[in-house]
């Protein structure tokens, strides 16, 4: 079973009572201590200082009627019986021996004894007189005792005014002390109701609540990060799923048309028959690409396999060139490069990603376009690529400026790319031109494989609209210092 309160406001009252109580207590038991040690002292004083005779008076025996003008009381023992008590009898004497010998030694410190009836103490001190005589002086403690009792009752009466002031003061500083936590708990209330946008209010690193409050709001902008990802992520997915469907939709339902035409006229044309035939091959292939760029994805994805290998890039931007020159359609292809340049790779994969981009090229620009294929080594900042710079875009984190970097580049001059499509560019099946695109077979995902890869080397993909001339797209590939070979 739980004890005392859960809530640290009453936790932290509770204590600070307890803690109060605690200190009032140690400093009244110690004032009450030296109060009583003092007039303790002052009666011992009194008793010490009392004059003893130091020789045998003569004539009859001390009338014990005698009075003490004060509180003393004297008894003297002669031949070890105590005789009739000097002094006020108007108190009950101090509870003494009947014979001297029971006594303590003469000269001892005073102690004290009860009353003989009654309450009450006495302070006793035996001296020594003449002639063997010995002589008990006692002070009662009534004043001293009445002191300490009435000063207990003070006490008393001061720690229940102190516990009450401190239990109310107590609860209005704890409330203000934990102004802001209520803050933050009504601001977490707040984000729990599915309002990410708020933050705790009290960042001050001066203060433990500020310092909690900066390391809250950091996690709630992660946690809201995160969740936008996963929201983008989703919606990236949902819109993969849509476009694959449709990509794999429309050469499907071409296959299954001229099927079904076939299965219905049997007897058809010969040249429609050969017509639906080359259609439908046509098709096919265009699903084969599709599955085989989604199968590629999922692999690099998953688990990518990379034969790393010195590459020499130059060596691979011609063999790229040469590749694709079939499709140039009258394009002007020109390699700019002043010496090979190395980079630590796969060589088939780093040069389908190059080919990638002059396929890109060649297809979305006119007729007898220039492009510029442009290889070289550099350091990463914004005028060389690898970093972030105005119009720069890409689905790689930038590298750290003046790391040496190994470039391809391939530009064009032809329409460009808009701010809008350059964002989107290395999207999965996104297009800038869907109708063109498909009539010349491309599916949307050569871009997104071609980014697949240079991620999975440690490099970035990325285009820059800046470029005067039209789209300009740049390979880029961290190397080391010693990236330059001779021939």
């Amino acid at each position: 079973m739980t004890l005392g309160p859960r809530s640290l406001r009453g936790r932290l009252i509770w204590g600070i009572a307890v803690l109060a109580a605690a200190v009032m207590l140690g400093t009244q038991a110690a004032g009450l201590i030296v109060l009583h040690s003092w007039l303790l002292n002052r009666v011992d004083e009194q008793l010490t200082g009392f004059p003893v005779p130091t020789r045998k008076m003569p004539g009859p025996p001390v009338d014990a009627g005698i009075t003490l003008p004060s509180d003393f009381r004297v008894v003297v023992y002669a031949g070890g019986r105590p005789g009739a008590p000097i002094g006020d009898r108007s108190l009950p004497g101090p509870a003494l021996p009947a014979a001297g010998s029971d006594l303590p030694p003469a000269g001892r410190a005073p102690y004290t004894v009860p009353a003989a009836t009654g309450t009450g103490n006495w302070r006793v001190s035996v001296r020594a007189g003449p002639e063997g005589d010995v002589f008990v002086v006692a002070l009662p403690l009534n004043a001293v005792e009445g002191a300490t009792g009435k000063l207990l009752g003070i006490d008393a009466v001061l720690l229940a005014a102190g516990l009450t002031a401190v239990v109310v003061l107590g609860r209005l500083v704890v409330r203000v002390g934990l102004r802001p936590l209520t803050r933050m708990q009504r601001t977490a209330s707040d984000i729990t109701a599915h309002d990410l946008s708020r933050r705790l209010p009290d960042t001050d690193p001066r203060s433990e609540a500020g310092r909690l409050g900066v390391v809250l709001n950091t996690m709630l902008d992660r946690l809201e990060t995160a969740l936008q990802r996963t929201r983008a992520s989703e919606e990236r997915l949902r819109r993969f799923v849509a476009d694959a469907g449709h990509e794999l939709r429309t050469p499907l339902t071409t296959i299954l048309g001229f099927a079904q035409l076939a299965l219905r006229s049997p007897d058809r044309d010969p040249h429609e028959r050969a017509e639906a035939d080359r259609l439908i091959a046509r098709d096919a292939q265009r699903m084969s690409r599709l599955i085989g760029g989604l199968l590629l994805l999922a692999r690099l994805d998953r688990e990518p396999a990379y034969r790393f290998t010195e590459v020499d890039l130059l060596e691979l931007a011609t063999d790229a060139i040469a590749s694709t020159a079939p499709h140039g359609r009258g394009h002007q292809v020109r390699l700019v490069a002043t010496e090979p340049v190395h980079a630590h790779g796969d060589a088939d994969r780093l040069q389908q990603v190059v080919v990638n981009l002059l396929t890109n090229a060649l297809r979305h620009t006119g007729l007898g376009t220039a492009v510029r294929v442009c290889v070289r080594a550099a350091v990463a900042g914004t005028q060389d690529g690898g970093a972030e710079a105005p119009g720069r875009v890409s689905c790689q984190p930038p590298l750290a400026p003046g790391t040496p970097i190994a470039v391809v580049e391939v530009a064009d001059h032809g329409p460009g790319l808009t701010p809008e499509a350059a964002a989107r560019v290395f999207e999965r099946f996104y297009r800038v031109d869907p109708s063109r695109s498909r009539d010349l077979g491309g599916s949307g995902l050569g871009l997104a494989i071609a980014a697949t890869i240079t991620g999975g080397h440690g490099g970035r993909l990325e285009v820059d609209t800046g470029w005067p001339g039209g789209a300009l797209f740049r390979l880029v590939l961290p190397i080391g210092r010693d990236h330059r070979r001779s021939v």
